[in-house]
């Protein structure tokens, strides 16, 4: 076979050579031990926390270690393209902070190692196939569809494994004669590589992993399409070609990529590339029923990306929180760091875990609450209006007055105890809602214990309202109506001789609250009331008594 005639038949117009792509792409000028990552995510229109979970990988590995980190757009099958797709992917990983160095845009493409739309890297590709068929490594393929499903259907019968290789790889010794034939009679077809694995007796192969350490599996024995009928390579091919040349030193994926590490580790070796650093992290899951199960697109809102930004999880906090489930000492090092930012964590693919890597909402808003308390009211408030501008508009007349919601947003936030009441930015609003007449609702039942004398508490409290009182003189007030009406001035004493009293202080303290804010739990009522203002606290005690 001569197989630079072959090249030369089958790729006539590529003239490029892999040496001219090297010079095209040189070796990066960055500091000694600086990674370059990447993220290459399809433009199918969901983005999902995998992606987000991944990117965040790439991007600390990247920035801590002073390299690079880009955005490349695999989107070599058509089939899958959703308008807009991308845009999705940049604005949705931006909301979360990840931001690149180079790569694809809104904008268009930025660095120097582009395009990094796939699409647009088919001669970069067919330089590297044709090179491969010069060097007998890979070859044209005319089987059909039908012949494909045939020789499958026979291997299942036989209980073989499927796929084109070995006897069942017809097209592999075709002379040239034949296949200048076939191409003369216009028949379609694909580029195979030419595997040098043997499907009667795989040798092992081993590849680091910096996340599993040294993996040990059968050599790749399939000859597997490396450019598509449609003249665009397939996935195996354009990533190995691309990491390469845009000079990838880790391959952040998930673990579910492991099945395909054999046939990219001999692409690599028969394009005589030095393989990158793989790193396959553990795939999501969540507890059901007692078990474990991986989180589903059907089945579990929260794997899309989108349910955190609609629900409005703070950015921050979904950060947060993807670190305690990526690096197991990530919440030892917040306990001792409260108020680090969160680049300071060194994170390390030591300490990601090899199994499912648990993903709890729950724990998420224990998270959250502990993420929020630590955001200055200021930025809280920009966030929450941009939120509800887009989510919830209805609401947005009551949240104009900057300076009141300031106040409602920093209410008990201070001290060595601060209160973590908020978690989204939509509890947020239901939770601050009795601020506001028109969302302001009695959602609680008074105490039974003062249900009966509830008119009389808010009577006399109304009575002895100053909005001048400090919270010592005001509350000595509450304690005299609970004793004048034969409750209780401490919760103990009640306690103690309960038959002695109707119920306590507490109890006459929550029908003032329930009337001011619907709710028998709610931050101090003091300082609700100075928020609230005198003219709408007495509105509100006249409104229920």
């Amino acid at each position: 076979m001569d197989n630079k005639k072959l090249a030369e038949i089958l790729f006539p117009d590529i003239k490029t050579t892999p040496e001219e792509m090297e010079a095209r792409f040189p070796e990066r000028q960055l500091p000694e031990g600086a990674m370059v990552t990447r993220l290459g995510p399809s433009p199918t229109g969901f983005i999902h926390l995998g992606n987000l979970y991944g990117a965040f990988v790439d991007e600390r590995l990247a920035h801590q270690s002073g390299g690079t980190f880009y955005l490349r757009i695999e989107d070599t099958d058509d089939k899958r393209f959703v308008e807009g797709a991308v845009d999705t992917v940049i604005d949705s990983l931006d909301f979360f902070g990840i931001n690149f160095d180079e790569g694809a845009g809104k904008d268009g493409d930025k660095g120097d190692y582009g395009p990094y739309f796939q699409s647009e890297r088919a001669n970069i590709y067919k330089t590297y196939v044709k090179y491969l068929v010069e060097k007998g490594e890979a070859y044209p393929c005319f089987l059909t569809e039908e012949e494909i499903t045939e020789i499958r259907e026979g291997q299942e019968a036989e209980k073989l494994t499927p796929g084109i290789y070995g006897k069942f790889a017809r097209c592999r010794d075709m002379s040239l004669e034949d296949i200048e034939k076939c191409l003369e009679e216009g028949k379609p077809y694909v580029i195979r590589l030419r595997s040098d694995g043997d499907p009667e007796d795989p040798k092992e192969i081993h590849v680091e992993d910096a996340i599993r350490g040294t993996l040990t599996m059968p050599e790749n024995i399939q000859d597997v399409v490396i450019l598509k009928g449609t003249g665009l390579p397939t996935y195996h091919f354009a990533h190995v070609v691309d990491d390469h040349l845009m000079r990838t030193t880790h391959v952040v994926r998930g673990e579910e990529w492991l099945s395909s590490l054999p046939t990219h580790f001999e692409l690599f070796t028969k394009l005589g590339f030095d393989i990158p650093m793989y790193c396959h992290t553990a795939v999501l899951m969540k507890s059901e029923n007692g078990n474990k199960r991986k989180l589903s697109k059907r089945k579990d809102p929260e794997l899309r990306l989108d349910y955190y930004k609609e629900t409005g999880y703070h950015p921050a906090a979904v950060r947060e929180y993807l670190l305690t489930i990526l690096n197991s000492n990530f919440e030892e090092w917040r306990a001792a760091n409260p108020d680090a930012p969160i680049d300071d964590f060194d994170f390390t693919l030591g300490k990601m875990s090899t199994s499912g890597a648990l993903f709890d909402l729950d724990k998420l808003n224990d998270v959250s609450k502990d993420t929020l308390v630590r955001i200055p009211a200021a930025e809280l408030y920009t966030f929450l209006t941009g939120w509800a501008e887009q989510f919830r508009p209805e609401v947005m007349k009551d949240l104009e007055d900057e300076e009141y919601l300031l106040k409602i947003l920093d209410l008990g936030r201070d001290g060595k105890k601060p209160r973590k009441d908020f978690v989204t930015a939509g509890q947020m609003i239901d939770f601050i809602g009795y601020f506001f007449d028109d969302l302001f609702r009695i959602e609680d039942a008074f105490p039974e214990e003062a249900a009966d004398d509830a008119g009389a508490i808010l009577s006399a409290y109304l009575e002895t309202y100053d909005h001048q009182d400090d919270q010592e003189t005001w509350f000595g007030k509450i304690r005299e109506i609970a004793v004048q009406l034969g409750y209780a001035a401490k919760p103990k004493d009640y306690k103690k001789n309960p038959d002695d009293y109707k119920g306590h202080v507490g109890h006459v303290s929550t029908v003032i609250r329930i009337a001011l804010t619907g709710r028998a739990q709610s931050p101090d009522i003091w300082e609700i009331q100075q928020i609230l203002g005198e003219e709408k606290t007495k509105a509100r005690i006249l409104a229920v008594m």
